[in-house]
């Protein structure tokens, strides 16, 4: 729905346990699944071996470093509910952009602006404090000054939406 094709090298950017990088993957050429969490990558990877996918790296890093460890330009950047999290949302922005192709595109899935106690998962309130939360416009507005225009705003029920960016012209 974010606009995943297969042929596209994409990194998984803050991967976690791989929930979304073992999709990624069964559409995607290459991927690139970076985390700054070790045990995370390894539960990832234990993930992926476990379906039979191989086109994928991991890498142990910050998001920051992503010019020093991913060794070309990529189609793609996806990053899930992580975003509202990041210190220098504008640094990491530049930091995306800086890795992205000619026609890269940026992905940010995040959770919408409702209160915590709205997004109930199993029977319990999931996702970030309820002052985390970013809507599309909050993300646009971060990533912009790094040369990043929206394109696209996907819902994704029940919660969450995708805001998909590319390389502003010039």
């Amino acid at each position: 729905m974010v606009g995943i094709r297969p042929g596209l090298a994409v990194v998984d950017l803050c991967c976690g346990d791989g929930h979304f990088t073992l999709p990624l993957a069964r559409i995607a050429r290459r991927v690139y699944a970076i985390d700054i969490d070790p045990q995370m990558l390894d539960r990832a990877r234990e993930l992926l071996v476990q379906e039979g996918v191989e086109n994928c790296e991991f890498i142990q890093a910050d998001a920051m470093d992503l010019p020093a460890v991913v060794p070309m330009a990529v189609d793609y950047v996806f990053m899930a509910n992580t975003f509202h999290g990041v210190p220098d949302k504008q640094g990491l922005a530049q930091v995306v952009a800086s890795i992205l192709g000619r026609r890269g595109e940026f992905v940010v899935v995040n959770w919408h602006r409702r209160a915590r106690e709205e997004t109930v998962v199993l029977g319990q309130p999931r996702g970030p404090k309820t002052e985390m939360r970013m809507e599309a416009a909050d993300v646009a507005a971060a990533v912009g000054p790094a040369g990043l225009s929206l394109r696209r705003v996907v819902e994704l029920p029940a919660y969450h939406y995708g805001a998909v960016f590319h390389r502003s012209p010039g």
